[in-house]
């Protein structure tokens, strides 16, 4: 079972159903002379960023279309080069600002994979068809995913692995979960 993307990706561009963005860095800073952003990578394919051409941004409430020119590594971040930029200081007016991509753009699913995004929201329910809660986050740990499940009192976190999650039915909007004995104790 896999997922891919990962937190935080919930955007001004969300859909009621499907987001049709995702986010898939934030710049952080400029780098260098020539206009550079320094971009944090939010998916987890970071060097997807190297086979995109072009993102869009909300910049100061306006949906903006910013044109990759290119894209290298350093360290944990993506320096990126925009053909509408040119000088750091319009890279520094830029700080903190999120970067998408649309669906079609974003990293193919392969079978039984999920974008995070697609799963916030959808109703959790146990192998007798019961209600348990929504889901309202999906982050990695070290070993695996977990699906935070809001069940109105408290919230749950459910293990993202094939002995708990049973079925993920994006039309219906439903999650069918096996729940692990104890889980709901605690």
């Amino acid at each position: 079972m896999a997922l891919l993307l990962s937190k935080g990706l919930l955007s001004n561009f969300e859909s009621e159903k499907m987001i049709d963005r995702f986010r898939v860095g934030v710049i952080t800073s400029s780098h260098g002379i020539k206009g550079e952003a320094k971009v944090y990578p939010t998916s987890d394919d970071s060097n997807r960023l190297k086979k995109i051409k072009k993102v869009y941004a909300n910049i100061k409430g306006v949906e903006t279309v910013l044109d990759i020119e290119s894209v290298r590594f350093q360290k944990n971040m993506a320096l990126v080069k925009f053909k509408q930029f040119d000088n750091p200081e319009a890279i520094q007016a830029l700080r903190n600002v999120d970067l998408f991509v649309d669906r079609e753009n974003a990293t193919p699913l392969k079978k039984n994979e999920n974008y995070i995004a697609d799963l916030i929201g959808l109703d959790v329910i146990d192998e007798n068809n019961t209600q348990i809660g929504k889901v309202t986050d999906v982050f990695p740990t070290g070993a695996n995913h977990v699906m935070e499940v809001d069940m109105g009192e408290k919230k749950v976190l459910f293990p993202y692995i094939r002995q708990c999650i049973l079925d993920v039915n994006l039309d219906e909007g439903k999650i069918k979960v096996h729940v692990l004995d104890g889980l709901l104790d605690l």
